[in-house]
């Protein structure tokens, strides 16, 4: 069942290990099929080196599972991924990383700056990649607290855990989640260039001046 798709998040997963963009067992990816409705998710507890397309599972919009391998199951996270679909009718994909630089905005629970223009491709609100409340791993809590940042952009971080970045394809979320990892790390040696002193974010109208039908200007 949706073999095709299946091979596109486990690629994608492989592709977000291999480009530093997550480590380990951290971080989860899933897809929807507009036909069917289905999503297929990455499993839990699967090194994604070794993952195949037969260990991704598929699941309904209700967190049941329609289709799994012997022994493995969603995400723990899949509510999150749930979540994100139920609020965003618009998008068809979410990948969630764990990033270094875009880990310790997390951490700290700080907002990253759109201090280059490619900040304008998350389109994000004012060009900044909002922090959504921290919530435990697994829980409702966490699911609910990507609702209302993702009102306001394609990209947010989950304080204290990692990114989580939207798409009309999973490739097209793995890459908005690359471009926060590159803004963190921006915004990170800049800030250490001047010394710790703040670094003025673009402003929203320079971001809506070179990508008018991305940035959001509130």
């Amino acid at each position: 069942m949706l073999e095709a798709l299946k091979t596109v998040v486990v690629r994608c997963a492989q592709t977000a290990e291999a480009e530093g963009l997550c480590r380990w067992r951290s971080g989860n990816f899933s897809a929807l099929d507009t036909q069917t409705g289905l999503i297929c998710v990455t499993p839990s507890g699967i090194e994604r080196r070794t993952m195949k397309p037969e260990d991704v599972v598929v699941m309904n919009r209700s967190a049941r599972v329609v289709e799994a391998a012997p022994g493995r199951k969603p995400s723990s996270e899949a509510l999150m991924h749930l979540a994100a679909y139920e609020t965003r009718p618009d998008i068809r994909a979410v990948a969630h990383t764990h990033s270094p630089f875009a880990l310790v905005f997390a951490a700290l629970e700080q907002p990253i700056p759109g201090l280059v223009l490619e900040a304008a491709h998350l389109c994000c609100e004012g060009g900044t990649v909002p922090v959504a409340p921290f919530a435990p791993q697994g829980t409702t809590a966490l699911a609910d607290s990507v609702r209302e940042p993702l009102q306001k952009g394609d990209a947010l971080l989950l304080a204290r855990h990692g990114v989580m970045a939207v798409g009309a394809s999973l490739e097209e979320a793995l890459l908005k989640a690359a471009y926060v990892e590159e803004l963190a790390e921006v915004a990170y040696r800049a800030t250490a260039l001047a010394s710790g002193a703040s670094v003025a974010a673009l402003p929203p109208e320079s971001l809506a001046l070179h990508y008018p039908e991305k940035i959001k200007m509130k």
